[in-house]
């Protein structure tokens, strides 16, 4: 029907000036209901008509300057003998038809009318707003001498003097950014933040009238000096105080407008998009993104401390590495002179040819995974928290990490700032419930065939032994049974070459994936080979050179030990996809809010980030 329509289109546009317009039609403006358009460059000719009257008589001022012919030459009627070049002829519109129009012209008119009245209100208002600022530049501050000397402090300290009533408080002075600003017509309110928490400081008088308060922005960097004063009852702001400003200086002004911070990053929690990841830096500067990593900062402090605590010694492995730990395709590779170098995707080797003379050994260095990933649990780079531990026993290594876990989570709560923070920012977290559930693989494929329905593999099938269990299906079983699970015993073939194969079962391997409900894996670990051969034929299976690794299988070689280790990872710890009734720590759903900076797009996905999808998980040892 479409292509009909257009085809007799064609056909009326190709006999147009062929027909004749009436003899009165020499100044005429035609419109043609059907083939006409209301557009720039219709022009209203006989060639190029407007579709509309309306239209036309907004164009060219109605019936008083011009006259209109029309006509509809498609669907127009036609004479009992049906003769359809009949509505090619123009004829002058009805008088309804031209009543709508002129009542169209007369409401655009009036809209005219209106947009020059706001036109010229805004031009008198700006203009207005420029002989303010010129005026305001006139308005020159300069400290009160006979006041106290300020003295210099921070937002965090909660130890100033405060004024009530007739009673001063100290006066202080205070270098920050403006966080907030609401300007009122007495009053100019700003919320200082200045990397130790936020402060209500008012601005009145003069202070509100010169050039540098009337083009205050967020992010400009001041310093105010001022009295610190309890806040009267009913007013409400950060720690009940605020800082009655007597005098400022502008250090760095913020640009407004278009080019306003808050034009380039979201005020949204969990807003996560190409812009706000090319702004980072910008999006560091919100209160969440900050206390994501103040609470960061203390969970690497937690996990020191713990180490510490346990008699563990820290090292610092290399991050150019010229081996592989878990697998080659996700290795970053590097020229490094004249030799291939990849960057490290775990420390744990190393960490293994340093509990001979170190004992116990701990390290949180980055680890890097060169594959790409669609989900939202993974970084090319990212915060590795790597432990090994020499003379014990599976169930030794299943203890410790699950001491580990609770003793860090125990540590950042027992912190009331740390604290507050991660109420904000996860309201509902719970620290986890011990012990912990210890499930073997076999067992959870067993429990999954079990369900009603069964939770079925990636296939759609049911899962049977050999299954890497996906992570869809093992976060389920973590949610429904509600606790979390040291899951063991993973089969060797879905297992990395180092780890030790139980001895009541060789198809397994002494391995453990921690599992937290609402969370899916945050550590992944095992107890590593102790032979000699038994590493070799790994080697071998795996067809990794041993040459490469001499340095590695020399452990076993100059007095092995039963030994394992585990690796986590941190942001995964502090970042993790969202369950409403068990979140963990700061309830973020992409691991990226837990990161510092990762401005590399590896993919267009809007949450996408390099590193996964072909390895059991970032801390996965």
């Amino acid at each position: 029907m479409a292509s009909t329509l257009d085809a007799v289109k064609a056909k009326i546009q190709e006999v147009l000036p062929s027909r004749s317009a009436p003899a009165d039609s020499t100044n005429a403006i035609y419109i043609d209901l059907d083939a006409g358009k209301d557009e720039e460059g219709a022009g209203g000719s006989e060639a190029k008509p407007y579709k509309s009257l309306g239209y036309a008589f907004i164009q060219h001022g109605g019936a008083e300057n011009k006259s209109y012919l029309q006509r509809a030459s498609v669907t127009g009627a036609v004479s009992a003998d049906g003769d359809p070049s009949e509505r090619l002829a123009w004829k002058e519109p009805a008088k309804s038809a031209v009543k709508k129009a002129q009542n169209a012209l007369d409401q655009h008119k009036k809209k005219l009318v209106k947009q020059q009245q706001i036109a010229a209100a805004e031009a008198e208002k700006e203009q207005q707003r420029l002989n303010n600022l010129e005026d305001a530049k006139k308005i020159v501050l300069t400290e009160d001498a006979s006041l106290p000397k300020a003295v210099r402090t921070t937002t965090g300290d909660k130890n100033i003097k405060l004024g009530e009533g007739d009673v001063k408080g100290a006066r202080v002075k205070i270098c920050g950014r403006i966080h907030r600003l609401r300007q009122q017509k007495q009053a100019t309110f700003i919320t200082l933040i200045d990397g130790y928490g936020h402060l209500q400081c008012v601005l009145t008088g003069d202070l509100t009238k010169t050039y540098d308060a009337l083009t205050f922005a967020q992010g400009t960097s001041i310093a105010l000096f001022g009295e610190m004063r309890k806040l009267p009852d009913g007013a409400t702001a950060p720690d009940g105080r605020e800082l009655q400003v007597d005098y400022y200086k502008v250090i760095g002004s913020a640009p407004s407008g278009d080019d306003a911070i808050t034009n380039k990053v979201s005020s949204e929690k969990n807003m996560w998009d190409a812009q706000m990841l090319d702004n980072r830096h910008l999006v560091l500067r919100g209160d969440n993104a900050s206390s994501v990593m103040k609470v960061r900062s203390a969970v690497e402090w937690a996990f020191a401390k713990a180490y510490k605590d346990l008699k563990f010694t820290k090292v610092s492995p290399p991050a150019l590495v010229q081996t592989q730990v878990e697998g080659g395709s996700t290795l970053f590779e590097l020229p490094y002179y004249d030799e291939k170098a990849y960057l490290t995707q775990s420390s744990q080797l190393y960490l293994e040819t340093a509990i001979q003379s170190l004992g116990n050994v701990y390290c949180i260095e980055k680890s890097f995974r060169a594959e790409k990933s669609l989900t939202r649990r993974h970084l090319a780079e990212y915060a590795h928290v790597e432990a090994e531990l020499d003379f014990i026993e599976f169930d030794d290594l299943l203890d410790h990490i699950e001491l580990m876990i609770g003793t860090v989570i125990e540590t950042i709560l027992a912190d009331p700032e740390i604290a507050g923070y991660i109420k904000e920012l996860n309201p509902d977290f719970k620290a986890p419930a011990h012990p912990f559930k210890r499930m073997r693989y076999s067992d959870a494929i067993d429990w999954l065939n079990a369900q009603d329905p069964p939770i079925l593999n990636e296939e759609g099938n049911p899962h049977v032994f050999g299954d890497d269990i996906a992570e869809a299906a093992e976060r389920r079983m973590t949610d429904i049974i509600n606790l979390p699970i040291l899951l063991t015993h993973f089969p060797t073939a879905i297992k990395a070459f180092y780890m030790k194969r139980d001895p009541n079962d060789p198809r397994v391997t002494e391995s453990v994936d921690v599992l937290m409900p609402g969370v899916g894996e945050i550590v992944g670990g095992s107890m590593r080979m102790e032979g000699y051969e038994e590493l070799m034929a790994a080697y071998e299976r795996e067809g990794i050179p041993p040459k490469e690794y001499y340095w590695y299988t020399d452990q076993r070689k100059y007095g092995t030990s039963p030994h394992g280790g585990y690796g986590l990872g941190l942001e995964r710890f502090l970042a993790v996809p969202v369950h409403a009734s068990s979140r963990f720590l700061c309830g973020h759903v992409p691991v990226r809010p837990a990161s510092w900076h990762e401005p590399w797009h590896v993919c267009d996905a809007t949450e996408c980030c390099g590193g996964g999808g072909g390895w059991e998980g970032q801390g996965d040892e």
